[in-house]
């Protein structure tokens, strides 16, 4: 049990109820941790030290539980506790479940998300940060300690929110090491959402690449990797270890394999906006970071990428421009080396997403006023009841959509009826049309 709360203690709420301590979760720098029962529900407590229970946090706090949260990713301030019998304070929020993993996790390969999840989480957090910043707040400490994901799903969740602040306030904290803008690093600026951005693609860097996007060769001569040596790194002499016009801090084989291995992996897009994050977003953080709503169009066209192998069935990209810088010859497999052959896919305005046997549209595909709307599938692809060797698109939707053949013949596909996948094909599904390709 922990220090400072004890089994079967109750505490005040703020809103006049209370709530019971149940067992201890854990410890951190501020605080700990405990499962609690509120209004016959579990919850996570947080109880402070006495050297962190000072005024402005609870100013802090105070501002976040009226705010609310962003969204429901985030594990929210959700009501204050205080106790009459001795000083101190703390709060109450959602529990973490067990199927979340810490990117830690990741990084130790003690869980290995599917490319599918590993988008999909990506896409959360763009939008999870979007949200915050929305609200005009500012996370001020975006790492791997505060983020989890279930790697089935790629679902994320969002911890230690108590140290969000609103946007141009004086933080508690500086930030992660590793994670910090330059501007942060040098003492030159406070965090903020700008500086958010920053640390949002660090993380995301992490995650798909399983490195640090600016440790290569000059972090390899370091000797002694104390405080300047960090300082130099991070924020004096910041350089990209993919950085197109100087190689001088390149990746170094055999230290740096996770990130040479998946620089390989990855379509042209992505790295180009990994590119952009590490090169003019370290130079210009006012207008050079890469936005929550790029990543967010990155993360589902990543995701609308997706082609697995039919050799030894790994998740692999499709990647329009590397296969028209190599004359439209088929990519080799990174797991197999052996040709990857395309399946079937749609192209919706400038968009295009692979038809694999599990693929799903959603609102976001076909309805140009519900971008990033994932709520529900409008169609999927299925096979044929009688032979299995024709694939269709079933529609799912309320809507009755208008397949137009080769030919040019018209069908309607009623709600729960399919159209046949045919190359040459176009699907009308009532405010976009989609290009079948083969």
């Amino acid at each position: 049990m922990g220090e400072l709360l004890q089994p079967s203690q109750a505490l005040a709420t703020d809103s006049g109820g209370s709530c019971q301590v149940e067992k201890f979760l854990g410890s951190g720098g501020q605080g700990e941790v405990y499962q609690a029962r509120w209004e016959g529900k579990p919850f996570a407590l947080k109880w402070y030290f006495p050297d962190s229970a000072n005024a402005g946090q609870l100013r802090s706090l105070q501002t976040l539980v009226h705010k609310g949260p962003p969204s429901a990713r985030f594990l929210w301030p959700l009501e204050l506790l205080s106790n009459s019998g001795f000083p101190g304070f703390g709060y109450l929020m959602q529990l973490r479940g067990p199927r979340f993993k810490g990117v830690i996790d990741i990084m130790k390969r003690r869980v290995e998300p599917s490319f599918r999840a590993l988008a999909t989480a990506g896409f959360g957090l763009a939008e999870s940060f979007l949200d915050l910043h929305a609200k005009g707040l500012c996370y001020c400490d975006i790492s791997w300690g505060n983020v989890f994901l279930d790697p089935d799903t790629g679902e994320v969740a969002i911890c230690d929110n108590d140290n969000v602040i609103v946007n141009g306030q004086k933080p508690t904290i500086a930030g992660t090491p590793y994670f910090m803008a330059p501007e942060v690093v040098r003492a030159e600026a406070l965090p903020s959402i700008e500086t958010d951005k920053f640390s949002l693609a660090v993380l995301l860097f992490y995650l798909f690449f399983v490195d640090h996007p600016l440790k290569g060769k000059k972090e390899a001569a370091i000797r002694a990797f104390d405080l300047p040596a960090m300082n130099k790194l991070f924020g004096t002499e910041p350089l990209y270890i993919f950085d197109p016009s100087d190689s001088s801090n390149a990746p170094v084989a055999g230290l740096h394999d996770n990130a040479i291995a998946f620089q390989e992996v990855y379509p042209t897009f992505l790295k180009k906006l990994f590119e952009k994050a590490f090169t003019t977003g370290l130079r210009d953080p006012q207008h050079g970071r890469v936005t929550e709503n790029e990543w967010r169009s990155a993360m589902v066209r990543l995701r609308d990428s997706i082609v697995y192998c039919r050799h030894c069935g790994a998740e692999n990209f499709y990647d329009a421009e590397a296969m028209q810088a190599g004359g439209g010859k088929p990519v080799a497999c990174w797991s197999c080396a052996k040709d990857v052959v395309l399946p079937f896919r749609i192209r919706i305005n400038k968009a295009v997403s692979m038809l694999n046997h599990d693929s799903k549209l959603y609102p976001h595909h076909v309805d140009d006023g519900r971008l990033f709307d994932f709520s529900g599938p409008v169609a999927e692809v299925v096979r044929h009841p009688q032979n299995p060797g024709i694939w269709g698109l079933k529609n799912l939707s309320s809507e009755k959509w208008v397949v137009i053949a080769q030919d040019g013949t018209a069908k309607d596909v009623e709600p729960g009826k399919s159209a046949p996948l045919a190359s040459g094909s176009r699907i009308n599904f009532g405010k976009v049309e989609g290009d079948i390709r083969y």
